[in-house]
């Protein structure tokens, strides 16, 4: 079971990746503008940064936990912001958006994860040495 960790950091990181640079691209931008994201111009590609540089922390485990982190910001304000389907009315739409919404609770949860185990094992982070401080503590 030690060796599940790294497929599994990979795939969970993938969706970050992958979708972090689309928020790079007008189209983006322009969907987030058009759900009442403020600024959106500005926030849009700051959330593909935190996205891209969340997913590539824990699929490598290097600072898994600060990914972690930055993930959970990441889902917060784009779950509440762009998957409100309570806000929905036509009912084909309110359901993508509910399982869209529910899609990023799951993954908020899994950041959270990381957030608090760090990356495991067949990691970066785990290759680190261990500073004296935190060994006295120990």
């Amino acid at each position: 079971m030690r060796y599940t960790i790294l497929p599994a950091r990979i795939l969970f990181a993938l969706i970050f990746i992958l979708s972090g640079f689309t928020h790079f691209s007008s189209q983006t931008i322009a969907y987030a503008a058009s759900a009442g994201v403020p600024l959106a111009s500005i926030a849009v590609p700051a959330s593909g940064i935190l996205a891209l540089a969340g997913g590539l922390s824990i699929a490598l485990g290097y600072h898994a936990r600060w990914g972690g982190v930055a993930l959970a910001v990441f889902l917060v304000p784009v779950t509440l912001s762009l998957h409100a389907f309570w806000k929905v009315s036509d009912p084909m739409a309110h359901q993508m958006q509910f399982v869209m919404f529910m899609k990023n609770v799951a993954l908020l949860g899994g950041a959270l994860t990381f957030a608090h185990f760090g990356a495991g094992p067949l990691s970066l982070d785990s290759r680190r040495p261990v500073p004296l401080l935190a060994r006295a503590q120990a």
